[in-house]
């Protein structure tokens, strides 16, 4: 999963922008036995050659946002694109919020329905999610797609709302691999939420200080975010660890990565 964030770094009366990418693992919505970890790359620019890299030996489904810079990690055909229904959503919310529009109200209340289910099937296992799908959001999904074709010939092709159901319906099509895969998500809420500290920071901290400022904070927000996705209380995960690791075994080191060091505690 991936989500990039903006920050900033002063010099000279100016200040620069570079950017931090999130890609992150959660496997417990379908009891999957790969440990949580979030990892974070910073880079000056969000061209589309960083996740290139970043992901050149990753092979897999990948969900995240349309930016249109994964779309050379598709073509590839390595990395198999999942579209999120949180950013399809958002854009009716606003709607909703901003004009009031029916239109919103109805598809919010359509892909309630569908968050519901994967709210009943969570933590179950893949074949039972992908059975509850097929059963039970597929026909759901099929009429939300159909139901925003028709809303869309009754309203200005220029009209706000005209955007958010061309959205949606893109983003659908892109979406569809959820149904017939039981380990995959409906949205991408899970990198999401890991770009909430980044965010909250930026506006605490301003400032990363430079390029290396930027790569240090990547490095430090992989340890701490990956500490909380296991239940560790980061602190006192890295206390611990910084004063073990200078005598600990080169062959153990494993031993203290936080999946591990839970059970070790």
């Amino acid at each position: 999963m991936v989500r990039f964030s903006r920050t900033t770094s002063p010099g000279s009366g100016k200040t620069k922008t570079g950017r931090l990418w999130a890609y992150v693992r959660d496997e417990r919505p379908w009891n999957g036995e790969a440990p949580q970890a979030a990892w974070y790359q910073y880079t000056t620019d969000r061209k589309g050659q960083w996740p290139a890299l970043h992901l050149a030996n990753f092979r897999g489904w990948m969900h995240a946002d349309g930016y249109a810079g994964f779309s050379e990690l598709y073509r590839q055909g390595n990395i198999q694109e999942v579209a999120c229904m949180a950013h399809v959503r958002r854009k009716f919310f606003d709607l909703h919020k901003s004009q009031g529009s029916a239109v919103a109200e109805d598809a919010l209340k359509r892909i309630a329905a569908l968050y519901q289910i994967e709210k009943e099937i969570r933590t179950q296992p893949p074949d039972k999610r992908q059975s509850a799908r097929q059963e039970k959001s597929k026909p759901l999904f099929d009429d939300l797609e159909a139901w925003l074709n028709i809303q869309l010939t009754r309203i200005s092709g220029k009209s706000t709302l005209a955007g958010a159901i061309r959205y949606a319906l893109n983003r659908m099509k892109r979406m569809r691999p959820w149904l017939d895969h039981g380990f995959l998500e409906l949205d991408n809420n899970t990198a999401e939420r890991s770009m909430r500290a980044i965010a909250i920071g930026r506006k605490n901290y301003l400032f990363m200080g430079s390029d290396r400022g930027g790569k240090s904070a990547a490095i430090a927000y992989t340890l701490i975010e990956t500490a909380k996705l296991n239940g560790i209380d980061p602190q006192a995960w890295l206390t611990d660890v910084l004063a073990r690791i200078a005598d600990y075994k080169i062959t153990r080191l494993n031993d203290l990565m936080p999946w591990n060091y839970t059970q070790q505690s």
